[in-house]
């Protein structure tokens, strides 16, 4: 009886419906390996800036089969290229609106203080002096804030914003 159990074991691990089934699963267990693989070069291009070490995460992620990416998945690194880049641009526009808008010159375009009275390249006019107090004025003030003295009637050149963005409109501190 045990002769027949066997026969019919071998008969059937034979035939072509185990070799059908033998050759699907190794075709699958084949992919998988690839597409891991494929998985962790996509992965390792999008978190590594270096090529040579992008081909040693891929290298780490086909030796080990089906125990690479889980290593590399341990010891890559937690952000993207692109999330580090678009971070790092923000921080840099976050302290150029810290900084302020940058002023220029009107006529010459070169960068001038808020407390010019002339631009130092060009020499034009960019703010009155305060007849009491000496202090640059604004060129719409009808008082100096200063030490109350009446302004006159003369208008300097109008100061140009520079590339950089305009202040939000929040409450500003004197200084």
């Amino acid at each position: 009886m045990s002769g027949s159990v066997f026969g019919s074991a071998h008969k059937f691990l034979h035939s072509t419906p185990w070799f059908i089934v033998e050759v699907a699963s190794a075709s699958f267990v084949g992919l998988l390996f690839c597409a891991t693989v494929f998985w962790v070069f996509k992965d390792a291009r999008r978190r590594i800036g270096e090529p040579a070490l992008v081909g040693a995460a891929t290298l780490l992620g086909a030796i080990p089969p089906f125990l690479g990416p889980l290593i590399y998945m341990l010891f890559r690194p937690p952000e993207y290229l692109e999330d580090v880049r678009e971070r790092e641009l923000e921080i840099r526009a976050i302290e150029t609106r810290l900084g302020g808008p940058e002023l220029r010159c009107g006529v010459c375009g070169s960068p001038v203080e808020h407390d010019y009275l002339v631009c130092p390249v060009c020499t034009t006019k960019l703010r009155q002096a305060c007849v009491g107090c000496s202090r640059p004025l604004e060129p719409a003030w009808q008082i100096c804030p200063y030490c109350e003295t009446h302004v006159g009637v003369e208008t300097p050149v109008a100061l140009a914003k520079g590339p950089r963005a305009p202040r939000s409109t929040g409450t500003r501190s004197s200084g």
